[in-house]
């Protein structure tokens, strides 16, 4: 058990997670702090918090605003900074009658794709001039740190203007070759809506959206990416394939065949992202799948005739644009020794193929494990 002073020392409780390199920190009444570490939930030693310490907490880190929001909906998300500790995305929210609190931690600063151990198509995909750019995966699985990997490096090589819309604000971008301007939910704009019909008007070349929840911020995404900007936002969808029906699902069944046209001419690329616990040391590693919407991906998406087939275009796109399944990204890490044979075939999407193809079996269906490259990641 990690341990903690008696009393609720919020700060001291967030160097702690900073200190066993955990990922959250989730305060609820009735249990003392919980820490996720390498993607497991930890105890911190510490009494059971009470209503008055959940109190004590709110009123550290929530201004007058977030305490509206939380009074009007019952939850809200807002992002601190605490000098010498580091930088937080927070939500809270109400459970059963009660407040609870679960603090995000974010990386002081913004990574580069290869520090993160991310494929390295990703900087050729961030540095497109137009099109939708969508990063994918569960909560927790990076997200938001791969986005803000690219981010940094549209920023670090193209004399552009970015603008962003978050709620809120995690990773702060300093101007570099590019003008970045972030605008965060409450703060800087009232809302989603709002700030995406302004957008427009403030002469971007690229955009970042921190997430896709409806249809109008889809619309909105897609119009810009269609008239020559560069879009990125993230889904929370499992990989590339459910991202696709994930968005055809916004739109009611007779608008879908001209959605799939849209998509084929405006989708640029799908990452989608799992984080893997590492055996070689300590922590976790990301195992990507990256959809590239190359003219045979454009054309399966663009016919209303036909199947989604994004799995099989994903493994015949591999040596020519550099996409990846999750097996194929499972193997790499495998091969190189960072993660066991065991943990690669609990996360692998096709087990059974995946096992065949550590024997040196190809499957059925897989015909691009021979050829997969050492810069699979």
């Amino acid at each position: 058990m990690a341990d903690a002073p008696a009393g609720v020392d919020l700060r001291q409780l967030l160097i702690t997670l900073q200190q066993q390199g955990g990922s959250d920190l989730h305060l609820k009444l009735g249990r003392p702090p919980m820490l996720r570490v390498h993607g497991d939930l930890v105890p911190v030693t510490h009494p059971p918090l009470t209503a008055a310490d959940l109190k004590g907490i709110a009123e550290q880190v929530m201004a007058p605003r977030h305490k509206q929001e939380f009074e009007e909906l019952r939850d809200v998300d807002f992002a601190i900074g605490l000098q010498g500790v580091g930088r937080f995305r927070v939500n809270a929210f109400q459970q059963r009658g009660s407040l609870a609190f679960a603090f995000r931690a974010v990386r002081a600063e913004v990574g580069s794709v290869a520090e993160l151990n991310l494929p390295p198509v990703l900087n050729t995909i961030a540095l497109r001039t137009r099109g939708l750019v969508l990063v994918t995966g569960v909560t927790g699985s990076g997200k938001s740190t791969a986005l803000a990997a690219m981010i940094h490096q549209v920023n670090a090589t193209r004399a552009v203007n970015i603008i962003t819309i978050e709620d809120p604000i995690e990773y702060w971008h300093q101007d570099r070759k590019a003008c970045v301007s972030q605008r965060e939910i409450g703060a800087d704009t009232l809302g989603f809506a709002q700030a995406l019909r302004r957008v427009l008007r403030q002469d971007p070349d690229v955009i970042m959206i921190g997430e896709i929840r409806d249809l109008e911020t889809l619309e909105v995404a897609m119009k810009a990416a269609d008239t020559g900007h560069l879009v990125f936002s993230t889904l929370h969808t499992m990989d590339a394939a459910h991202t696709i029906e994930r968005l055809l699902s916004f739109y009611p069944p007779d608008q879908q065949a001209n959605v799939r046209f849209h998509l084929a001419s405006t989708l640029q690329a799908v990452i989608s992202l799992r984080l893997v616990p590492r055996s070689d040391r300590p922590g976790r590693v990301p195992a990507c799948e990256v959809l590239i919407n190359s003219s045979a991906v454009a054309d399966n998406m663009r016919d209303p005739s036909t199947a989604l087939e994004i799995p099989r275009l994903i493994r015949e796109g591999t040596v020519p644009y550099g996409m990846q399944s999750f097996d194929q990204s499972l193997r790499h890490w495998q091969s190189q020794g960072v993660i066991s044979y065991e943990t690669a075939l609990q996360h692998a999407t096709h087990p059974g193929e995946f096992a065949l193809a550590a024997q040196g079996i190809a499957g059925a269906s897989d015909t691009s494990w021979h050829q997969l490259s050492q810069d699979v990641r």
